[in-house]
């Protein structure tokens, strides 16, 4: 399966798509909850769903219908997830103030970070060896998992949520994006022992509530979404190299501005040129990005479809 298109949402379903056709290949019914995230392990075999208070491990190539681990510990809703590159181990965020680091052959935990407010999302860094998360009180922290400690502490906007973040693939850039619709970002310097971190700018993106930053693969742009209906892609030049991560000007390169209610998520393809976003209008839409056209509509949620997770690397990562 070369390309694994996934959405899901508030209608218990997880839908597979065939990307260029729109034809839902797949649903896996997710009766416990809602589910807030989707995240594809690099080598394509699983999928992970976190919903309420569990993430389910579902075999991307079996037709099993029921998970094949279930990750329990978080007492409140997941509202992130990601894998180490090998998928030796997962990371969760949840609104319960914790970021929890799960062995995926085992199912057990690992590790256990607590912040003081709901976490509403987490990342890996490149490296493998930092995790960043974004909190309800307005705080970013860096979890270093060999001290098992945090080194960083950043506060965007003092007393407002961040809800997003996402750090480039070659690790230069961290950003962050908060409730206001403001976005944030800054150089990341790694030494020998040490990373660094440097303030870059900051621009407003919505004037509404922003629900996802997302840095592409290439680190050419930077997406978001939010409660007014539309995405919108970000760019340090039109045709320049990838976003210079010491003197930074952003420009607005393209607004996707055909969902009917919030876009919640949003997924880059592998070679950054086209976008896929979720909305509570049901629909997830295969955007081009050079263009600003719907490729591809997907139908098939009966309610708000509020995740989304796309591979289609054509050697796992």
């Amino acid at each position: 399966m070369s390309v694994i298109l996934c959405t899901a949402g508030y209608d218990h379903t997880i839908r597979f798509w065939e990307a260029l056709s729109g034809i839902c290949s797949r649903t896996i019914q997710h009766p416990d909850s809602q589910v807030n995230r989707l995240c594809i392990t690099p080598d394509k075999r699983f999928l992970a769903a976190a919903g309420h208070n569990n993430v389910k491990l579902f075999d991307i190539k079996s037709t099993n219908p029921n998970p094949v681990i279930t990750f329990e510990g978080h007492t409140n809703n997941i509202t992130g997830v990601a894998f180490h590159c090998e998928g030796k181990w997962m990371v969760t965020s949840s609104e319960d103030g914790t970021v929890k680091v799960w062995d995926t052959r085992t199912g057990s935990l690992q590790r256990n970070y607590v912040h003081r407010a709901a976490v509403n999302d987490v990342v890996i860094h490149p490296n493998q060896g930092e995790l960043i998360s974004g909190d309800h009180a307005g705080m970013v922290r860096v979890w270093d998992l060999g001290e098992s400690v945090c080194t960083h502490q950043l506060i965007p906007e003092e007393d407002t949520a961040v809800l997003s973040v996402s750090v480039a693939s070659d690790g230069s850039l961290l950003c962050a994006g908060n409730k206001k619709g403001n976005v944030y970002l800054w150089r990341m310097v790694q030494t020998d022992d040490t990373t660094r971190i440097i303030p870059v700018c900051t621009f407003q993106a919505h004037k509404d509530y922003l629900t996802r930053v997302l840095l592409s693969p290439d680190v050419k742009h930077l997406a978001t979404c939010s409660a007014d209906h539309t995405a919108k892609t970000f760019t340090s030049s039109p045709d320049g190299p990838p976003m210079d991560p010491v003197n930074h000007t952003l420009f607005l390169e393209t607004t996707l501005a055909n969902h009917q209610r919030w876009v919640w998520d949003c997924a880059f393809s592998a070679d950054s040129a086209y976008l896929v976003t979720v909305s509570s209008d049901h629909y997830a839409r295969l955007w081009e990005l050079g263009t600003g056209n719907i490729i591809r509509q997907y139908s098939g949620h009966h309610r708000g479809a509020v995740c989304v997770a796309l591979n289609d690397y054509s050697e796992p990562r």
